[in-house]
């Protein structure tokens, strides 16, 4: 295999091959957050395991997100205390081992006379709050008083403010996350393998013992044979469990949760803000990113395939109108838009049918396991991928264990182990570093909040080759050598893996990551021995991508022109 610290085009073939060459111990389809924390967890055990996903690593609803690691404090209206309990824990633990991925966020919540939850229900839950986080939390919470919440953000809405609660919780980049937790499953050894769909389970005597495994960018397809397959692939549990059980019911009852991108300037906030819609009650987010505001999220039933969902009409509509209620003065318009996402929540279905709200479906996890042998875990959040991971691996092991006497090695300290990049709490200490060796403030905070310690290593890049210390888009921090980075050791593949989830241009900068893209796109066919034509058609596919999105704002803008 190649080296360690490489992730990469070479890895991912030469993962194709081992997992093909020999039986692995477990074989995880779903390269999602819960994917990587079981790879993680099963490879930290000294397990052989492989992991496959149909697209990019966190490409599904692990990059598509709200972006927070948080305890979940609307889940005490369902008085799921345990999952609270749960959420706290892990959001703690996630502060130490990634601290450049995962950031304390201070939130305020306001209260308005006649809003759906009083004051002085709001107040009482950030106090279990804090119990259910055992006083563990960045800081306690506080309660403020209308002119304190003035003071904070003045441009909130003045009329009925009573007060309002000033908590933390912490904020991440999903999708730096999720990598990060599969390079280092990947770096305990984990086979990984992103483009490679599972198109059938390989069965004997009715027991899976493995899955067809097609490469997506050769066309190859392998038998991955395999003592445990764990189906971890989110919005397409269901799917995938029909591959073994075409009959089988669903266990999910899938919800749309979209996001969109504003310029902070706008609103004017200081401080992530939680609220209550004025239109239906139900509680949505204002967060900061940079110089920008994401408003989410909506909490709607769909029946739609994961791969086609998008944020409709009805939901810009939905959160702008959310957001010009609590910040009176923004007046946002479609025009104002700069970008929208939308994933699909993977949760799991009600017993006994109907007769709860999108917004009450619970956030729990489950695990199934089929009469063949697949063991499917559904439901389940961001912030608690690594309980998810353990309890997946702990019953892998009692199935090795019951068929080949195989004795797994006890939970590996997932707890205190750091993330990649995350071996240094100090980040201050590291901008300095990199501005030491030539690079602006913005660039050098850019590089240490998206890579941590490992931010040194494309400053090495640089160095070595000045023209990729270069800015991709002037006057943008993000520079050249983060796309050799992406493609080394991050396994980007595709162009749009770089743009869309490596980098956050696609979000925040459409208009000049599209003039920008065929540079990238020339540096990744350097990399990955592409041909023109290859080249010409990754450019293409990105910027239909971005020509879609901004057909959709603008057709947004033209219905809300003529509701009017």
């Amino acid at each position: 295999m190649p080296g360690e610290t490489e992730f990469s085009h070479r890895t991912r073939a030469a993962a194709l091959a081992a997992m093909a060459d020999q039986p692995v111990d477990l074989l995880i389809v779903g390269g999602g957050i819960t994917g990587a924390g079981i790879a993680r967890d099963a490879a930290l055990r000294g397990l052989r395991v492989a992991v496959v996903d149909k697209g990019d690593v966190g490409g599904g609803t692990s990059s598509r997100s709200s972006r927070l690691i948080h305890g979940g404090l609307r889940y005490l209206e369902q008085r799921e205390f345990h999952l609270v309990f749960e959420a706290c824990r892990e959001r703690r633990l996630l502060l130490r081992a990634a601290p450049h991925l995962v950031r304390p966020l201070a939130f305020l919540f306001p209260a308005y006379r006649g809003q759906r939850v009083p004051a002085w229900q709001l107040r009482a839950g950030m106090w279990l709050y804090d119990l259910l986080a055992a006083f563990r939390n960045v800081h306690p919470h506080r309660w403020l008083s209308a002119a304190q919440v003035r003071g904070l953000e003045p441009t909130l809405r003045d009329k009925n403010l009573l007060g309002g609660g000033r908590y933390y919780d912490a904020q991440t980049d999903d999708a730096r996350l999720t990598l990060a937790i599969m390079r280092s499953a990947a770096q305990a050894r984990a086979l990984v393998a992103s483009y490679a769909a599972v198109e059938a389970f390989d069965k004997a005597d009715g027991r899976i013992g493995g899955a067809v495994v097609r490469d997506l960018l050769s066309g190859t397809a392998r038998t991955v044979h395999a003592r445990v397959v764990v189906n971890a692939t989110g919005p397409w549990v269901d799917r995938v469990r029909r591959l073994d059980e075409p009959g089988a019911p669903p266990l999910l009852r899938p919800t749309k949760g979209a996001h969109l991108f504003v310029p902070r300037a706008r609103l004017g906030h200081t401080n992530a803000i939680t609220l209550f819609s004025p239109l239906d009650g139900r509680v949505m987010f204002v967060l900061p990113w940079g110089g920008f505001s994401y408003v989410g999220t909506t909490d709607t039933d769909t029946e739609a395939p994961p791969e086609e969902i998008r944020a409709s009409g009805e939901d810009v509509t939905y959160l702008l109108r959310s957001a010009n209620a609590i910040f009176p003065q923004a007046r946002l318009t479609p025009k104002d838009v700069l970008s929208t996402w939308a994933g699909l929540r993977p949760l799991l279905a009600p017993a006994g049918g109907g007769g709860v709200s999108a917004s009450q479906v619970s956030r729990e996890h489950r695990i199934v396991e089929s009469a063949s042998g697949l063991v499917t875990i559904a439901g389940g959040k961001l912030t608690t991928y690594r309980v998810m991971g353990r309890q997946v691996v702990e019953l892998a092991a009692k199935r090795l264990y019951a068929a080949s006497g195989l004795r797994v090695a006890p939970a590996p300290p997932t707890d205190t182990l750091p993330l990649p990049g995350g071996e240094t709490a100090d980040l201050e200490g590291l901008v300095k570093a990199a501005q030491a060796r030539g690079v602006n403030e913005a660039t050098a905070r850019h590089l240490v909040l998206s890579y941590g310690s490992e931010s040194a290593a494309i400053l090495n890049l640089a160095e070595k080759n000045r023209v990729l210390a270069g800015p991709i888009i002037r006057g943008r921090p993000e520079i050249r050598a983060e796309v050799v980075h992406a493609v080394e050791r991050e396994m980007a593949l595709h162009l749009s893996d770089v743009l869309m989830r490596r980098l956050p241009l696609f979000y925040e900068d459409p208009a000049r990551a599209s003039n920008a893209a065929a540079h990238v796109a020339h540096k990744m066919a350097e990399l990955l021995g592409w041909d023109g034509a290859r080249e010409e058609e990754e450019i293409g596919g990105y910027l239909d991508e971005v020509r879609q999105s901004q057909l959709f704002i603008k057709e947004v803008g033209r219905q809300a022109a003529v509701a009017e």
